[in-house]
């Protein structure tokens, strides 16, 4: 079907929904890159013209990649929910906005919707979006899960305490574990990426990571983010392992080009839902994605960057994550230029997820070769905390020693809580407040080093 509009005597043509949706996105070089992304902005604009009539039911009737070539395709469309799309069935793009933005859409309403929303229509209700837009309606979608705390809940944000270290070195990274914990971190995960991929090594770390969590009873959960086969072999070694992690992506073949398909990640559920580690509930899932991933796999199958990604969270959601991260701008400026770029694929990458159902955090970050500073960062993270993230990065001084890009710091987090008043998951503020870390206020304490904490860990450490 080709989907057309006249402009000032010029004749635009867009031949199908792909070509349209990437047409009508934002400028990213991911876009560029592929060739797909439009010439200019009058036709970027034109696009979006034609996008707003677009039936929502023309994404049912044309999917992006065939089901039968691809098992994203497949289980997007065997999951879709056709009465909680009753609501919004008769609507286009453009009217599903206004329904999203209208006073008189409640919040359950949206939530009603979610599985009646195939991904490609989240990409495209954003692409006819501001940035107000995105945050006024990500801020709407609580999305709640819970292992051994309760995330997502109003009024609060989560961090993940990422004590990265170069040689996987335990005294390093217990250090870095006892200060992200003094500045009232590691909430969501305290989750290492491991330098070497050993199972041996790996087993260590997450000892570790037990150790101090159970020593101390912290409310929390612990990952060392290995491919999820490894982690299936730790399991069954009987390495204790919380949530299992994987980054993913939105088409079969970007999946398979990480080394994993649907089935490979419902057997590590399962597995992992054996061991009965969490105390509050069963979430164990931490998925990461980006936009950029497919293309960068060549697996993108002509999909524009930020649909593509919307389509890695029909794979997250069938798995009831605990956490999923868009590890925003990591991949390079090849794919997001610059601070523009990024922040507005971050608002992007929330609102789709959130709409979706999912508990979506964000690695506020940039690599060091991008037209980005630490004040975009600030900006990104910002209207984030605003939208109602779910959990952002808390990492030494913002820059990862051992994967070797800036991102969020322990600070941050305490930025954000103040000016906006928000708190740590409950569990892990009363746990604060007990180890005189917080002071009851959800304020860091006069004491600098509470010792029933930094002492225990310093034996660790072995000093």
């Amino acid at each position: 079907m080709k989907y057309t509009r006249t402009f000032k005597t010029k004749n635009y043509n867009f031949k199908d929904i792909k070509t349209l949706l990437a047409k009508a996105s934002p400028l990213r070089s991911a876009d560029e890159l592929a060739g797909i992304a439009s010439v200019s902005e009058e036709e970027r604009a034109v696009a979006q013209w034609v996008l707003a009539d677009l039936p929502l039911t023309e994404f049912l009737e044309e999917p992006l990649i065939p089901p039968e070539d691809d098992e994203v395709s497949r289980l997007i469309f065997e999951s879709h929910d056709q009465t909680a799309f009753a609501p919004i069935s008769s609507l286009t793009v453009g009217g599903f906005r206004e329904w999203l933005l209208n006073d008189a859409t409640s919040d359950a309403d949206i939530v009603g919707v979610r599985w009646g929303l195939t991904p490609e229509m989240t990409a495209a209700v954003s692409k006819i979006m501001r940035n107000q837009d995105l945050i006024a309606v990500a801020k709407r979608c609580a999305v709640i899960t819970r292992f051994r705390n309760t995330i997502g809940l109003p009024g609060r944000i989560s961090t993940r305490l990422q004590p990265n270290h170069p040689t996987d070195d335990p005294k390093g990274i217990a250090a870095s574990v006892l200060d992200g914990l003094l500045y009232g971190n590691g909430d969501a995960v305290i989750g290492i990426n491991p330098a070497t991929d050993s199972p041996k090594n790996l087993a260590n770390l997450l000892r570790l990571l037990d150790d101090i969590i159970g020593q101390h009873q912290i409310p929390t959960q612990s990952c060392v983010l290995a491919h999820v086969t490894t982690t299936l072999e730790l399991m069954r070694s009987g390495a204790p392992v919380d949530l299992v992690f994987q980054s993913i992506a939105g088409t079969e073949a970007a999946n398979k080009s990480f080394g994993i398909n649907l089935a490979l990640l419902a057997e590590a559920k399962a597995t992992a839902l054996a061991l009965g580690r969490g105390t509050v509930g069963n979430n164990l899932m931490y998925f990461e994605t980006g936009q950029g991933s497919a293309l960068s796999a060549n697996a993108h199958h002509g999909i524009d960057a930020q649909t593509c990604e919307a389509r890695a969270y029909a794979v997250a959601r069938a798995f009831s994550p605990l956490l999923v991260n868009t590890v925003v701008g990591f991949i390079g400026p090849e794919y997001l230029f610059d601070g523009k770029q990024i922040i507005r694929a971050g608002l992007e990458d929330h609102f789709c997820g959130k709409l979706l159902g999912l508990p979506m955090g964000c690695d506020v970050c940039y690599t060091n070769h991008a037209e980005a500073d630490q004040n975009d960062m600030d900006n990104l993270m910002t209207l984030l905390a605003v939208a109602g993230c779910t959990f952002i990065m808390g990492i030494p001084g913002g820059d990862d020693i051992m994967l070797a890009y800036q991102t969020t710091s322990f600070h941050d987090a305490l930025y954000l809580r103040r000016v906006l008043g928000l708190r740590p998951s409950p569990e892990f503020e009363d746990w604060l407040d007990r180890m005189g870390i917080f002071d009851g206020n959800n304020a860091l304490s006069q004491s600098i080093e509470p010792p029933k904490l930094s002492g225990a860990i310093r034996q660790l450490m072995g000093n």
